[in-house]
């Protein structure tokens, strides 16, 4: 396995190449590539004609399947969802703002895995933000301030029955399912712990993140955009460019990430996968 390690101020984005990941892994291979993924956020495998069988062989690897609870996947495939957009598509492209996924659930994913089919020749980038390299760098003061804050995390502004997807009144290939369940909430400390890493992260995001807990909503709106702000400055940020063929995937714990458009009159084909992670501490 060739490893080429990240050439950006980020830190984030492992290549990892020679490696033929549609056949059975020993122990040896699958620990290196764990260790490269927490490491650098973004483990990326590039040349990679995969089934879906393949591609969820492969993700056992990692731990058992996520939770999807607002978008509908493949019959056939339970456990895998499409991330489809056509190129006569007027609804806004999936996931356009910065998350972690799904952190509005008591145990979010640990993995998110996007497998690339069909990748249109401009634009769909997918960008990566280093929260723990961002929360390093605040300062001592701040880290005080926050070290035992908690914040509300919930589902409520894209998939409850008012919110983006149900009111976006276009017509989208991608099937979501919007829900009264979106309105429940979850509470996560605003830093955590990585258990494999020990790295302390900005468990928070501006799609899910919707309060701190025991602070007005003046002074809460006012210190996450704070931290929003100061979480997707460049130095944090790895931005990656799709090729058919690639499998990528990404430490929730470590990132969060937001998807670009500008491909409209293009199609564009992934299927995605997440992977069960642990209580936030």
């Amino acid at each position: 396995m060739e490893i080429t390690a990240p050439s950006s101020p980020s830190n984030l984005g492992v290549r990892l190449e020679g490696l033929n990941i549609s056949k059975a892994l020993c122990d040896e291979d699958i620990q290196s590539i764990r260790y490269q993924w927490v490491t650098y956020g973004v483990a990326i495998f590039p040349g990679q004609k995969l089934s879906l069988e393949q591609y969820e062989n492969f993700s056992q690897c990692f731990g058992p399947y996520g939770e999807e609870p607002f978008l509908i996947p493949l019959r056939e495939h339970p456990h895998i969802v499409k991330l489809h957009r056509k190129p006569d598509e007027e609804a806004a492209h999936f996931g356009g703002a910065w998350h972690s996924d799904w952190s509005f659930q008591s145990s979010p994913p640990s993995a998110t895995m996007l497998y690339s089919e069909i990748i249109p020749p401009k634009g769909g980038d997918t960008l990566f933000a280093n929260t723990a390299d961002a929360y390093d760098d605040l300062t001592n003061e701040m880290k005080e301030k926050i070290k035992n804050m908690r914040c509300i995390h919930s589902a409520k502004v894209p998939y409850a029955k008012n919110g983006v997807y149900a009111t976006e009144g276009k017509k989208r290939t991608m099937k979501i399912h919007t829900s009264d369940e979106a309105n429940k909430t979850m509470s996560h400390p605003l830093v955590r712990t990585h258990k494999e890493t020990g790295r302390k992260t900005l468990f928070i995001n501006p799609v899910y993140t919707i309060e701190i807990e025991g602070l007005k909503k003046e002074d809460s709106d006012s210190l996450l955009f704070e931290l929003f702000i100061h979480m997707a400055q460049e130095k944090y940020l790895y931005r990656h460019k799709w090729e058919p063929n690639m499998l990528i995937m990404w430490d929730n714990r470590t990132v969060m990430h937001m998807a670009e458009g500008g491909y409209d009159g293009h199609e564009r084909l992934l299927h995605r996968i997440t992977i069960a992670g642990d209580q936030t501490e």
